[in-house]
């Protein structure tokens, strides 16, 4: 009997671990399945921007034969692509700047100051959140047009500001509650003011939030398409996304063109992300480790 217990538990256990090698196998798989789906249009994009026409016609999925900068030569020394990237360089960056110190200001003040209505204000600016762009669309373009602000910066700049202002408060305001009370209290004793605890206190405090902010705000208005199309109708003023568009409408045939373009869009955001990444996942889960 003991020897027929023993076999059991020893095939119980077998099972068991053999279930555990498929499971651990099978989650791999397809994890390295999504990893490739992701990674492969950068791959295509990257290995053909350094082919020539001829061979992309001839091999669009493997390596190049020779490195060619060909495509990269036709954009960069062309006058339109360092136009929309200096328009979306101005757009993105007034946009963004303007944004977190809106943003911060608004989130220190809700978050450690005490007045009638912030609960109202704050669930006002969540609530907007949830609101489509494309749905404001007309109506800004009426309002803008009315004071002859369409076809500038300026109307873009403005609603980028809107449309990130909510996600941004909120994340500033779920960062700052959870900076401890002693410290301001500290900081007034000492003989501070509100403005000197938020730009020498608080601001330093959130440096890991707002580096997280500058990326995923750099990424939503570098990428940023529709807006862009219908507020800078006027050619000098289009930005990168809007110009790829019409780069790809210009060059259908010369594919590797295309490809340099949107390197070239890309490299940009890639490279912020390199150099912010660490904070931008300390950002991500300062508010649980604060808690």
């Amino acid at each position: 009997m003991k020897k027929v217990a023993r076999r059991n538990i020893d095939s119980g256990w077998i099972l068991r671990k053999v279930n555990r090698i498929w499971t651990g196998a099978l989650k791999h798989l397809i994890l390295i399945m999504l990893t490739v789906m992701s990674l492969y249009p950068l791959y295509f994009v990257a290995v053909n921007s350094v082919k020539t026409k001829v061979e992309y016609n001839s091999n669009k999925i493997g390596l190049p034969r020779g490195i060619v900068f060909d495509a990269y030569k036709k954009v960069f020394l062309g006058e339109k692509f360092p136009r929309w990237l200096t328009n979306t360089l101005i757009v993105t960056v007034a946009s963004v700047l303007l944004c977190l110190f809106f943003s911060s200001m608004a989130g220190f003040v809700i978050s450690k100051m005490e007045f009638k209505g912030k609960r109202l204000i704050l669930n006002s600016l969540i609530s907007l959140m949830v609101i489509p762009v494309i749905v404001m669309i007309i109506p800004l373009f009426v309002l803008f047009g009315r004071f002859g602000l369409n076809n500038s910066y300026l109307s873009v700049i403005v609603i980028y500001i809107g449309v990130l202002l909510p996600f941004n408060v909120y994340l500033l305001y779920s960062y700052f509650i959870t900076v401890p009370q002693s410290i301001l209290d500290s900081a007034l004793i000492d003989g501070c003011g509100s403005f000197r605890i938020y730009r020498s206190i608080m601001i330093p405090l959130s440096a890991s939030a707002l580096m997280t902010l500058v990326v995923y705000d750099v990424l939503w208005a570098w990428n940023e398409f529709l807006i862009s199309l219908i507020f800078l109708q006027r050619e000098k003023l289009r930005t990168l996304m809007v110009g790829l568009t019409l780069l790809q409408g210009r060059y259908t045939v010369n594919v590797p063109t295309i490809m340099a373009g949107l390197v070239s869009g890309i490299l940009p955001i890639l490279i912020l992300y390199v150099f912010t990444q660490k904070f931008f996942v300390k950002g991500l889960v300062a508010g649980a480790i604060k808690g």
